[in-house]
């Protein structure tokens, strides 16, 4: 799915199952050490795609540790991201001399639970829905538009370091697999992000890949 939506030369790397035997580095493994098998299970496999991810770009797999806002710390020179949801775990990175941010996020193809469009949505969003939902109405999509705002603040998070909250930033999602995040903040370095989507079978994932400058 991923390599559908990302450029080259982005490693984009993709499990839909937890088969694949992971060893984790002591440092990851003292992160789930208690956790039930199922935590454990997505969260080696997310590593062992991060790994193959570092591979193809002829970086040295190395552990992938959360920072201080549970963001995944990278190697020297690296950006990506990582997701996982029910039946699909990913990432995706790239040296930093070829893309100044990437941002993923993956959700089961499902209408969100009661009250989360309403928590997460700005007016414009809300007022934009019916039109979406008559577009076509095939597509779930309150949980695209709760996707594309996490992908949002997956990229906007390592460049800025600040916060980015569901009301900070106005996307608009377009039928034809592309969205647009006009950040709200008045103060903000960043005024807007391109990206896309995809859905294929229970699984729904949106991307966004700034190239550097």
């Amino acid at each position: 799915m991923l390599e559908q939506l990302l450029p080259p030369p982005v490693a984009a790397v993709e499990r839909f199952d937890d088969e694949q035997p992971v060893d984790l580095f002591p440092e990851e493994e003292a992160l789930v050490a208690n956790a039930v098998a199922k935590r454990r299970a997505e969260f080696g496999t997310a590593r062992w795609c991060a790994r193959e991810a570092m591979t193809r770009l002829g970086v040295t797999p190395a552990p992938v540790l959360p920072g201080p806002k549970r963001e995944p710390l990278w190697p020297e020179g690296v950006v990506g991201s990582l997701t996982h949801c029910l039946g699909y775990r990913a990432a995706a990175l790239a040296h930093s001399t070829d893309f100044q941010t990437i941002g993923i996020d993956a959700e089961p193809h499902a209408a969100a639970p009661d009250g989360v469009l309403e928590a997460i949505a700005v007016p414009a969003e809300l007022a934009r829905m019916a039109g979406l939902r008559t577009a076509d109405p095939k597509i779930c999509w309150d949980r695209l538009l709760f996707s594309a705002k996490e992908t949002t603040y997956k990229a906007w998070f390592p460049v800025t370091r600040r916060w980015l909250g569901f009301e900070d930033a106005d996307i608009t999602l377009d039928p034809d697999g592309t969205f647009h995040s006009r950040i709200l903040l008045p103060d903000s370095p960043i005024a807007d992000f391109r990206g896309r989507w995809l859905v294929q079978g229970d699984v729904l994932v949106t991307s966004i890949a700034v190239p550097a400058v």
